[in-house]
């Protein structure tokens, strides 16, 4: 029982918590850009006018277009139950499975690509088009990360895994070195992040992610929005289980986690930091180099998996 109460409140941290630390990356690149920032709350401000709006429907979508925010919110909520964020060993432990966490992320990105070609406007589908170049370069990087972080442990469940990196405290692994830059240069793609995309951009010619949204408005665009957060909020979830796991329980300590909860909150108040001053020192890349950037994150994870065949670390 301990255990379903704790992952239930793992996932309504995760929701509740994902806009606040969007806003707070946004407020941190402000600031950084010497611009005065609109909050860390202004998220969920946002999300509120938009839940009391009406949600029109383009003419001509199917039933595709208005389920499709529904089952993107979903699937990064599923995803926020199977990641060990607050402890391991949590109920749903078992299918917390490398492969079925990229699947996850593969379907909510099927529903969001399928909703934005039912539109049939030109810039939803160059963004879909987009999007999907993007995800098929990513998704092999990240696959080859999480693979070389699975040797190690020698399991692809994302549970034992974090249980074993977490007893080898602050041991070394070459390895692991190759597969934290190759998973960083992953998540600035797969969250449509400064140098692959432009989160605040208004130029249709140039967006990836939010040329997909164009067509929502009311509560479809609030979940799709929401959504966004939550998968950011899950990359840097990941991040921190699998490079700095310590401060992660087991469900058998879970007394101990007034204890930790302030070092994790400390962590992605850190990640927000470190993201906040990446997007203000590079500049956005043009489309056409996106390939190579991401083909760099693939050969890292590569070589983090060469490095621990020939070193065994």
């Amino acid at each position: 029982m301990t255990g379903i109460l704790l992952e239930l409140a793992q996932v309504l941290l995760v929701a509740f918590l994902a806009p606040l630390f969007a806003g707070m990356l946004r407020a941190l690149r402000a600031i950084l850009q010497n611009r005065r920032p609109a909050g860390c709350w202004q998220n969920y401000r946002d999300l509120y006018r938009l839940f009391h709006k009406e949600s029109l429907q383009a003419e001509g979508t199917s039933w595709l277009f208005r389920f499709a925010p529904y089952g993107i919110f979903g699937a990064f909520c599923l995803a926020a139950a199977i990641i060990p964020i607050l402890a391991t060993g949590l109920p749903l432990a078992p299918a917390a499975d490398v492969i079925a966490l990229v699947g996850l992320f593969a379907l909510a990105r099927v529903f969001q690509v399928l909703a934005a070609m039912d539109t049939g406007t030109p810039f939803a589908t160059l963004g879909a088009h987009r999007e999907m170049l993007i995800a098929g370069l990513a998704e092999p990087a990240l696959l080859a990360t999480l693979f070389t972080a699975s040797l190690l442990s020698r399991s692809t469940s994302l549970s034992v895994i974090v249980a074993h990196l977490e007893q080898l405290r602050f041991a070394l692994h070459p390895s692991m070195a190759f597969a934290a830059t190759a998973f960083f240069i992953v998540l600035l793609a797969e969250n449509a992040r400064i140098p692959v995309d432009n989160p605040a951009t208004h130029l249709e010619l140039t967006m990836i992610h939010e040329a997909m949204l164009l067509e929502y408005s009311g509560r479809h665009l609030a979940l799709m929005e929401w959504g966004a957060q939550i998968k950011l909020t899950l990359y840097v979830a990941i991040g921190i289980a699998l490079f700095l796991p310590w401060g992660i329980v087991p469900t058998a300590e879970v007394a101990m986690l007034p204890m930790t909860l302030p070092v994790l909150l400390l962590k992605f108040a850190s990640a927000a930091v470190i993201l906040a001053l990446i997007e203000t020192l590079l500049a956005k890349l043009r489309l056409f180099r996106a390939p190579e950037f991401m083909a760099t994150a693939f050969l890292l994870g590569v070589i983090g998996l060469l490095t621990f065949f020939m070193l065994g670390a």
